[in-house]
C-alpha cells in the first residue's frame, strides 16, 4: 500500500507553483486591474481543460545572486487546453516572477508548445506580460527571443497564431506578436514599443507618454500593428475565443461549419434602395454586410486602421468567410497606402487558412497626391494586388457601385482568378468616373463650346448613360451575373456551396517575391 506522504512534496510543490511571485505581488498584479498568468488562462480555455507543462522547471542563471531567487514555472505558465471543445496550446507570461521576463528557461518553454502546436496542428495563443529581456542573463536572453521568432516564422500559414498584449511589451520582445497573424490589446494598460519613453526622450528630446506612443489605441488606429482592442481583459480573452470559431485547426483543415437559424433563402428588400440615386453620395457598408451574413454578426478586425476599407469575418449559411469591403462612408472608398496594406494582410491570412473571401467593391480608384505617390502607393497597391492573384481559395465579389481604373483590376476581378464576379444593377464599371472621362475625351469640343457647363452636363449624362452600368462588363464575361440586390444573401450561400470543392494551385516555387 503506497505511503499518501510520498505524494506530499508533489502538492507542496505544485502549490508553490500556483502562487507565482507570491501573494504580494499578486495582490499588485490586481491592483493594477490586470489578472494573473493563470487567471488569464482560466477564462480564455474551457473550464477545467488546462494541462500545464513543466510546472516545475527553474532558471539556471547564478550571476547576480539569482540563484537565491528561484520560482517553480519561472515566469511563464505553458501548456494545452480547449477552446469550445477544440484543442490549442498557450502560453501566458508570469509578470508577478521577475517582471515577467524573458531568459532561457522561459523561451525554452514556449518553443516547446510551439513545437507542440506545429506537430499536432493546433493554433498557438500566447498571453503577453513581460518587462523584456532578463538583463542578467546577458546574450543569453537575446538568443532566446530569437528561437522564438524563428518558430513564429516557421509556423505561419501553417498554424493560427493569436497574440494578447495584456502589459508591457519592449523592445525585442515586440517580434514575436509581429511575427503572428492577429494581436489583441487592452486598452490603458497594454503597451507595444521598440524604444520606451526614456530612450526616445533622450535621443529625440520628445516627450511622450506610454499610451501616446505605444498604447493600445495608438496601435489601432496609426500604426496599424493591433487587430482589435478590448475594454478589459476578461473581454479581450473572450475576443480571442470567439476568433477562433472562424479559424481552422490549421493549414490543411476546412474552418469549422456551424448551422445556423438564419434563414438561407431570406431576402432583404432594404438592398434594393441602400445605394443613394446621387453616386456621390456616401452609404455605410458595414449595413450592407450585416444585412446579408448570419444573424448580422460581423466580427470585424483593424476597424481603427485605414477605415476606407472594412475586413473581418463572418457566416453565410453557416460557413466561415473573411469579407474585404470599401467603404464609401470614409474617403468615398478609395485605395490609398494604409488599406492596401490591410486588406492585402487579411487577404492573404484568408488564403492561408481556407477560409473564403467575399468582396464587396465600390472603388473610385486609388488616392492621388505627393504624400501617396512618394510614400509608395505603386508598391503598396501591388501588395493588395499579389495577395488577390496569389490566393486559391474561393473567391465571390461584389460590385455594388463604383469599380474604376486600375482599383476595379485590384479588387478581385474575374482577371486575377475571381471564380464568381456579380454586379448590382447600381454598378459602374469604367476606367474613370463620367466628370473625368468627359474632361479627357471631350478636352477639345469642350474648350470650343458657347457654353462649357452646360455642355459638360449634357455629356457627363450621355457617358454615364452609355457607360456607367455593369452590362458591357457582364456581355464580355467579367461579371459572371447582374442580381437584384436583395437577393445577395441566397446567391452568395449557394455560390459558397458550388465553390466548396474548389482546388486551384499556383506554380511550384520556393516562394515568390512579395512588393514589401
Amino acid at each position: 500500500m503506497s505511503d499518501s506522504s510520498n505524494q506530499d512534496p508533489l502538492r507542496d510543490m505544485r502549490e508553490k507553483a500556483l502562487q507565482g511571485g507570491g501573494p504580494e505581488r499578486v495582490e499588485t498584479q490586481h491592483a493594477k486591474g490586470k489578472l494573473t498568468a493563470r487567471e488569464r488562462l482560466d477564462l480564455l480555455l474551457d473550464k477545467g481543460s488546462f494541462r500545464e507543462t513543466d510546472m516545475f522547471v527553474t532558471h539556471r542563471t547564478h550571476d547576480f545572486d539569482l540563484d537565491q531567487r528561484k520560482y517553480l514555472s519561472d515566469s511563464v505558465v505553458t501548456g494545452w487546453g480547449t477552446v469550445e471543445g477544440r484543442l490549442v496550446y498557450v502560453f501566458s507570461q508570469d509578470f508577478t516572477v521577475f517582471g515577467g521576463s524573458l531568459g532561457e528557461v522561459h523561451a525554452e518553454k514556449i518553443c516547446k508548445v510551439m513545437d507542440m502546436a506545429l506537430k499536432n496542428g493546433a493554433p498557438i495563443i500566447g498571453l503577453n506580460d513581460s518587462g523584456g529581456a532578463r538583463i542578467q542573463e546577458g546574450v543569453v536572453s537575446l538568443g532566446a527571443y530569437a528561437d522564438i521568432f524563428l518558430r513564429n516564422t516557421l509556423a505561419s500559414g501553417v498554424i493560427p497564431q493569436i497574440s494578447a498584449v495584456m502589459g508591457p511589451c519592449a523592445g525585442g520582445a515586440v517580434y514575436s506578436p509581429a511575427l503572428t497573424d492577429l494581436i489583441f490589446m487592452v486598452r490603458n494598460s497594454s503597451y507595444m514599443f521598440v524604444t520606451g519613453p526614456d530612450v526616445v526622450r533622450a535621443v529625440t528630446h520628445e516627450e511622450v507618454s506610454f499610451e501616446d506612443l505605444g498604447g493600445a489605441d495608438v496601435h489601432a488606429s496609426t500604426s496599424g500593428i493591433c487587430h482589435y482592442v478590448a475594454d478589459n481583459e476578461s473581454d479581450c480573452l473572450f475576443m480571442i475565443r470567439l476568433l477562433l470559431s472562424y479559424l481552422p485547426q490549421n493549414n490543411l483543415e476546412d474552418p469549422p461549419f456551424i448551422p445556423t437559424t438564419d434563414d438561407r433563402l431570406r431576402t432583404e428588400d432594404a438592398l434594393d434602395s441602400i445605394i443613394p440615386d446621387d453616386p456621390s453620395k456616401p452609404y455605410e457598408m458595414r449595413d450592407v454586410i450585416r444585412l446579408i451574413v448570419d444573424n448580422e454578426e460581423f466580427f470585424e478586425i483593424h476597424e481603427s486602421f485605414a477605415p476606407n476599407i472594412v475586413v473581418g469575418f463572418a457566416r453565410l449559411g453557416g460557413h466561415s468567410i473573411g469579407i474585404v469591403a470599401n467603404q464609401p462612408a470614409i474617403l468615398a472608398g478609395v485605395l490609398d497606402i494604409n488599406s492596401s496594406d490591410k486588406a492585402a494582410r487579411f487577404v492573404r491570412f484568408c488564403d492561408a487558412f481556407n477560409v473564403p473571401l467575399v468582396t464587396f467593391v465600390d472603388v473610385p480608384g486609388f488616392l492621388p497626391g505627393t504624400s501617396q505617390e512618394h510614400g509608395g502607393i505603386i508598391r503598396h497597391g501591388a501588395k493588395l494586388l499579389y495577395a488577390y492573384c496569389e490566393a486559391t481559395v474561393p473567391k465571390i465579389t461584389i460590385i455594388t457601385r463604383k469599380a474604376y481604373g486600375g482599383a476595379y483590376d485590384v479588387m478581385s476581378s474575374k482577371h486575377i482568378r475571381g471564380d464568381l464576379n456579380l454586379a448590382w444593377p447600381t454598378a459602374e464599371l469604367a476606367v474613370m468616373g463620367p466628370e473625368g472621362a468627359v474632361n479627357i475625351i471631350f478636352r477639345k469640343e469642350l474648350a470650343e463650346a458657347k457654353d462649357p457647363e452646360k455642355r459638360r452636363a449634357e455629356l457627363v449624362s450621355e457617358y454615364r448613360e452609355k457607360f456607367a452600368h455593369p452590362y458591357i462588363a457582364a456581355s464580355r464575361g467579367y461579371l459572371d451575373d447582374v442580381i437584384e440586390p436583395r437577393l445577395t444573401r441566397p446567391t452568395l450561400i449557394n455560390a459558397l456551396e458550388m465553390l466548396s470543392n474548389k482546388r486551384d494551385s499556383n506554380p511550384g516555387k520556393k516562394h515568390g517575391n512579395l512588393p514589401l
